[in-house]
């Protein structure tokens, strides 16, 4: 589920918003979107891995809000964490081969990338 949107790393680009299939977000102008519906998460972990600037922690195992700090976050460097997991790198494509869902995509003839 997620947790944070953390104010300090967001550049207000609200690309979370667009990835989001379960729109959790609600885009603020000029500001870090606001987690709305925090409880349609379908912990998918598209908003944390589109994040260009890793802003984002969705709570693998959370059933539901845990409040978690974003001070506790950054102390775990979980900030961008699942990204990493998949093999993204920050500034370098690549990586969707890790993701079990771009099998899926292969199969079906829908792989772009």
């Amino acid at each position: 589920m997620i947790e944070v949107v953390s104010e300090a790393r967001c550049i207000s680009c609200d690309i979370c918003v667009r990835v989001c299939p379960a729109d959790v977000f609600d885009a603020v102008p000029g500001a870090a979107p606001l987690i709305a519906r925090q409880d349609a998460c379908q912990t998918c972990f598209l908003c944390e891995l589109y994040c260009p600037t890793d802003a984002l922690y969705v709570d693998p195992n959370g059933d539901g809000p845990t409040n978690v700090a974003e001070s506790e976050i950054e102390t775990l460097g979980l900030f961008g964490s699942y990204a990493r997991a998949m093999g993204w790198k920050r500034g370098q494509p690549g990586g969707a081969d890790l993701d079990p869902t771009f099998y899926i995509r292969t199969a079906m003839g829908e792989n772009r990338s």
